[in-house]
């Protein structure tokens, strides 16, 4: 690593020098400069989003921008735009082809090193928006950006890996004799929304299971009629809101501190981005109650033909009888019931307990280091400092997970 890192300083500017650069230039429609999220032009970032070649619901322009404006510790976001030649006369202005908000390696994982990092937009999922009718020159343009604004490298956090945006990546840096390098990857759950919904749910649950579940929802129906509402226009979608942050403040996330209601910035983005994007039919909420009474309640984002799970609260009060799990079950048949959906993604870590033995669907998603340069000794330090920094992190959730009692339990489908 120092042979390499001498080097590195021998051929180029000193890595500590990026840092001390400033990563907010003017904004540009050329790519000569990095400018912030905020002065993307919105209506040429929702006509992206329409074209986009994969969807991604945490990208969308009013919860991004929302996430960017009052979100803790996600805010002041840059951009990296790509834009194509004006199509015609009487378009004089160039049509933005490609869409990755960023910010410093410094920033995201507090590593000095030239390159730059997909910001995440609250949701694990950071795909490039990339026009598909342009994808190869929206990547160059990304990456000819990245590249004037002085980064070496950039790092891809929690894309598909098999995706059209990353296959995109893949043909461009084939071209330039370049690689791509996975640096992390994982097994996350998804749901093919274009099947029965009952035949589905029963080949992953199975009859036993299902039965189980019938009996905790009619358990659960004591305390009045079960049902699922769901939230659709923005009044719906404000009031229903309320009703979720205050059930996920009243369980485990209140407890240990990270409910979006517990900060007033994460409160307010969630409340800008979800009534925003109610309004153009990309966010809904589905809500289970007993009665009156509402027990859990998630939110889902929608783009394209793709719906995205983010977050679920429930009361823990009822918790013997399910309701996270009885909800999800009665949002499966929702998505699957809908023309428009055809997959869901579950945007959910590779082993949850809850999501998993229901969405029996898989994809690979994962980290990914983009070089910028042929055979820049930089990236090689850059990779080696990602590893290391990943290896200590292993390191120290299991001399985190050994010092737990023998007695705690990870949460299961029952819970």
């Amino acid at each position: 690593m120092v042979e390499i890192a001498n080097s590195a300083v021998a051929r180029r500017a000193s890595a500590s020098d990026f840092v001390d650069q400033s990563m907010h230039y003017a904004a540009s429609p050329s790519g000569e400069a990095l400018g912030s999220l905020t002065a993307v032009p919105a209506s040429a970032w929702r006509a992206l989003t329409e074209r986009a070649i994969e969807p991604n619901g945490y990208y969308l322009p009013d919860w991004a921008l929302a996430v960017d404006a009052t979100a803790r510790g996600r805010t002041g976001v840059s951009a990296l735009c790509a834009f194509s030649e004006a199509s015609s006369a009487q378009d004089r202005a160039p049509r933005l082809i490609g869409l990755l908000p960023v910010i410093s390696m410094w920033r995201a994982c507090k590593i000095p090193l030239p390159a730059l990092v997909s910001a995440s937009a609250y949701g694990t999922l950071c795909t490039p928006l990339l026009d598909r009718d342009m994808a190869d020159d929206a990547v160059a343009g990304l990456m000819r950006q990245a590249r004037e604004a002085g980064a070496h490298a950039l790092i891809l956090r929690d894309v598909p890996l098999d995706g059209p945006a990353m296959k995109a990546f893949r043909e461009a840096l084939r071209r330039d004799g370049v690689h791509p390098l996975v640096l992390h990857s994982q097994a996350r759950a998804c749901l093919g929304a274009t099947r029965d919904a009952e035949e589905l749910l029963r080949d992953a649950l199975g009859t036993k299971k299902l039965k189980e579940l019938r009996r905790q929802r009619h358990r659960l129906a004591e305390h009045g009629a079960v049902r699922m509402d769901v939230a659709r226009t923005r009044e719906e979608v404000v009031d229903a809101l309320e009703t979720f942050l205050t059930l996920e403040a009243s369980g485990w996330k209140g407890k240990r501190g990270t409910a979006l209601l517990q900060d007033h910035g994460d409160a307010n983005f969630v409340r800008r981005g979800a009534a925003a994007l109610a309004e153009t039919g990309q966010c809904e909420i589905a809500t289970l109650r007993t009665g009156d009474t509402p027990v859990a309640a998630a939110i889902v984002l929608r783009h394209q033909h793709r719906a995205f799970y983010f977050k679920l609260g429930i009361d823990e009060r009822f918790s013997k009888f399910s309701p996270g799990v009885q909800l999800t079950l009665d949002l499966t048949r929702h998505l699957c019931a809908d023309p428009a959906i055809a997959t869901a993604d579950s945007t959910a870590s590779a082993d949850h307990p809850m999501i998993n033995p229901i969405w029996r669907g898989r994809f690979a998603i994962g980290d990914v280091l983009i070089p910028l340069r042929r055979n820049d000794p930089v990236v090689s330090l850059i990779h080696a400092a990602l590893t290391l920094r990943r290896l200590v992190r292993v390191l120290a959730r299991r001399v985190l997970a050994a010092s737990r009692p023998a007695n705690a339990k990870m949460r299961t489908i029952t819970d």
